[in-house]
């Protein structure tokens, strides 16, 4: 891992540790398990979206459909599951959404890969194609009876408990998602060659396809793979909330970007690292709750992702500027 990298992540690290420590000094009620779980149920969305943004990034594209994708497969998967009454099976809902997630992704990568295409103005296009398509002809109404396999899920739980303070905590089962997510997304960048293929398409594609890596296929791979990883976060919130809301999850893309670039992740693409990612995704998270906890107004979220992206893109390429002057 490059060195700037390395130190990026110790300062998001050292940013959350001091911010932890001001909020518990202002209101020590923070430091209990009841703000923990909930803070990991509040990731679990920006976390899986987050894996998928960084993959894109590293492979040297931005995509900002992401969002649009899992609200576009979370509404149409569960109303499938309703309108067709085969909402006991949530294997079947899940496969249902990650399905039309990884076909919305695919039509990413048929102009990003196929028609080389560049991605910013690509994903910008479908994030308002996939976002109108759902209003105008899928629905716009909220979907409050969700099918029963949605709502078993969001019952179910890994832990739960009342702690000393008579705080009440509990930790969703959602959440292994996300570790398999990690889990699966660290295998396929360490110990692969399509790993290997996303990180020299992102240092440079000329480079990545004259050494024999396929450039379209791992294109192809990543806009899928964030179809896929979108479908499947869109329907856990959907499950958590018991209510399917096509003006839900659009909007986040600001916070999702943020938490990856404050990762460590390059826009220019070759660099990300999951650690970081998660990282970036605690800070994120933390800011939202801390904000809430300290009676901040939660406008000041908007000013606060802002300044972070800012820092997050800024710091390292002020670091860049200041090694090229000394080797100048």
């Amino acid at each position: 891992m490059p060195s700037w990298a390395t130190r990026n992540e110790v300062i998001v690290a050292l940013v959350i540790v001091a911010l932890c420590v001001v909020t518990a000094l202002i209101n020590p009620s923070f430091l209990s398990l009841a703000t923990l779980f909930d803070m990991l149920r509040n990731g679990i969305l920006i976390g899986l979206l987050a894996i998928g943004v960084m993959l894109v990034l590293i492979s040297g594209g931005i995509d900002v459909s992401f969002t649009a994708i899992a609200a576009f497969s979370m509404y149409a998967a569960t109303m499938l599951l309703v309108d067709l009454g085969i909402g006991d099976s949530l294997l079947l809902a899940f496969l249902i959404s990650a399905g039309i997630g990884l076909s919305l992704g695919m039509i990413n990568a048929l102009f990003i890969a196929g028609f080389g295409l560049p991605t910013l103005i690509v994903t910008l296009g479908t994030l308002s194609a996939f976002r109108g398509f759902l209003l105008a002809f899928v629905g716009s109404d909220l979907i409050s009876n969700v099918p029963p396999a949605m709502r078993d899920f969001s019952r179910s739980m890994l832990v739960r408990g009342t702690d000393a303070a008579g705080y009440f905590y509990s930790l969703p089962t959602a959440v292994l998602f996300l570790i398999a997510a990690v889990v699966i997304t660290w295998f396929i960048l360490y110990r692969t060659m399509l790993g290997r293929s996303i990180f020299a398409v992102g240092g440079s594609r000329e480079a990545a396809a004259r050494i024999g890596f396929n450039v379209r296929a791992t294109q192809v791979f990543v806009y899928g793979y964030v179809g896929v990883l979108a479908g499947t976060a869109g329907l856990i919130h959907a499950s958590l909330a018991r209510v399917a809301n096509p003006s839900d999850i659009v909007g986040l893309e600001l916070e999702v970007i943020a938490a990856v670039v404050l990762g460590g992740a390059r826009l220019t693409g070759g660099y990300g690292t999951i650690t970081g990612t998660l990282l970036g995704v605690t800070l994120i998270v933390l800011v939202n709750n801390t904000l809430v906890t300290l009676g901040i107004p939660t406008t000041w979220q908007k000013v606060m992702i802002g300044f972070l992206i800012l820092l997050g893109t800024g710091l390292p390429a002020f670091q860049a500027r200041l090694r090229a002057n000394r080797m100048g």
